[in-house]
């Protein structure tokens, strides 16, 4: 069985401080967030990033800050910029940190309804317009996928030309509007890909860590961190990313499945070795 890859989603656009102290949103807590991720074995860094005060940007400089400063402190690791942003933002201001040409980033392959009146938009045009910029610039898309649907979505526009293989799917699981986080699930999703994909499994709150040992036994990779999940047990905030990645590795190890480092995941994505 291939090695697990670990991606640490290290804040997010929505969560916040008032949720968990250690939230970060300067520079040097994203660098340290990162950090303690890739310390207890993340090898993919997914990143949003922030205004000092917590309000989410897509500012391409801000983003170049922040992965120059992340590149310091975990060296070697993947970085995957967020092309999802925050809900009201433009497909050009999302798309702004694909400008500073990242091995990876995401792409949302569906609307959402989020609650209350916040809708997560993602017409079919928009995704035609995000993956072809991908493939102009040599990205490779993580295809994120919140319901059965957008997995039909991509590899229909796969078909088409607008995203490139071998795929790679990020399954969002437990969002409100989306599919819930359940074994079934996870299972409906992990049949709906094509032979040849990757996959890796988001399991938001309580399903984090249960869809992360699913994954693990099936052969996936997992996703963890602040943006997802803010506590290391019922009740118990976490007071790292790294905790959260520790967590992962230990339930790896147990299933006795080793963990990759950034190298050994880029082979497994089919990126280039730096």
């Amino acid at each position: 069985m291939e090695k697990l890859i670990i991606t640490a989603a290290i804040c997010g656009a929505e969560v916040l401080k008032e949720h968990n102290p250690a939230v970060p949103y300067t520079v040097a807590e994203c660098a340290r967030e990162a950090k303690s991720a890739y310390d207890a074995g993340a090898s993919i860094i997914h990143l949003h990033v922030r205004r000092d005060d917590g309000t989410p940007t897509q500012d391409k400089a801000r983003f170049r800050e922040v992965i120059e400063a992340i590149r310091v402190a975990c060296p070697g690791v993947i970085i995957q910029p967020s092309t999802g942003g925050a809900v009201g933002m433009t497909d050009d201001e999302r798309l702004q940190p694909t400008g500073l040409r990242p091995e990876m980033a995401t792409l949302d392959c569906g609307t959402l309804n989020f609650g209350g009146d916040e809708v997560f938009m993602n017409t079919e045009n928009t995704i035609k317009y995000f993956g072809r910029r991908m493939i102009e610039l040599g990205i490779k898309p993580e295809l994120e996928c919140f319901d059965k649907s957008m997995i039909d979505m991509a590899l229909r526009l796969h078909r088409k030309g607008f995203i490139a293989a071998p795929m790679h799917f990020d399954f969002v699981m437990g969002v409100n509007g989306g599919i819930g986080g359940e074994l079934r699930d996870f299972l409906f999703l992990r049949g709906s890909i094509p032979a040849g994909a990757t996959y890796t499994v988001a399991g938001i709150g309580r399903h984090e860590f249960p869809l992360a040992a699913a994954a693990i036994i099936d052969g996936g990779h997992a996703r963890v961190g602040f943006e997802d999940n803010v506590f290391l047990s019922k009740g118990v905030l976490a007071r790292s990313n790294g905790e959260l990645v520790e967590k992962v590795a230990r339930l790896a190890a147990e299933f006795g499945r080793e963990v990759a480092r950034p190298d050994e995941a880029r082979a497994i994505l089919g990126l280039p070795l730096l």
